[in-house]
């Protein structure tokens, strides 16, 4: 007898997920010719995700982008942008996603004078996108990932997590009771993995290796407010009425 296969779970694109570890990451790394840069502090995003890069004056990185833009339009330098999704709470595997990003750089503001040493803010002109998660390899199209918008949690989610984690330790274990039987026995440890406005994901430890619990919401979340009212409600809500994943 086949049984009909459960519904998807709600959950974010993967160029909703790209859009997001972007909303949320401070550092990056930048690979040109080969060689490549850690930079803190030095990019932003604006409307559909357009990527600006500020390197900071008189570095290295600085004199090799300049000697690129010296010989524009052909000096347009191809560059990799590389960022680290990581969980704030201690987890045993703390990568959630890698990102990578192709692309050429082109001053932001062309026709700018040239300052010495600093080759001023630049614009990514995005040719590739590909996200990274255990499950495998993702390639995002770039007009996908420029109409994508974050998660709506993904600047509060590290906040979230932490003080799920720190300051409710108790409900952390109520929620893993909501697997059931579908969660294996052994678990030594349970930390809060991930949040999204769709679920809350805890990461169950064994002796060796783990899971993923994916426990989703009674609705959206639009905020943070929102979000420990949907934990609460997880709880006290009906339990042939949880939905969850695993893996």
């Amino acid at each position: 007898m086949r049984v009909a296969p459960s519904p998807a779970l709600p959950q974010q694109t993967a160029a909703e997920q790209v859009r997001s570890v972007l909303a949320r990451a401070v550092s990056l790394s930048l690979t040109l010719d080969g060689e490549s840069y850690d930079l803190l502090g030095a990019h932003t995003v604006g409307a559909r995700g357009r990527i600006t890069l500020h390197p900071p004056a008189d570095t290295p990185l600085a004199d090799h982008l300049a000697d690129h833009l010296a010989r524009l339009p052909l000096g347009a330098p191809d560059v990799r942008l590389d960022l680290t999704d990581i969980a704030p709470t201690a987890l045993r595997d703390r990568v959630r996603a890698r990102v990578a990003l192709t692309g050429r750089l082109a001053p932001a503001a062309p026709g700018a004078p040239a300052v010495p040493g600093a080759p001023g803010p630049l614009r990514l002109d995005l040719a590739r996108v590909v996200l990274r998660t255990h499950a495998g390899a993702t390639e995002v199209a770039p007009g996908a990932y420029a109409l994508a918008s974050p998660d709506p949690l993904a600047l509060e989610e590290a906040a979230l997590l932490s003080h799920l984690a720190d300051a409710h330790a108790d409900l952390v274990g109520d929620l893993v009771v909501l697997a059931g039987a579908r969660l294996p026995h052994g678990v030594v440890r349970t930390l809060p993995l991930a949040m999204d406005q769709h679920a809350v994901s805890l990461r169950c430890e064994y002796g060796e290796g783990h899971c993923d619990l994916r426990l989703l919401f009674p609705g959206p979340a639009r905020d943070a407010a929102e979000a420990g009212d949907m934990v609460r409600r997880l709880l006290t809500a009906p339990r042939c009425g949880h939905h969850h994943d695993h893996s």
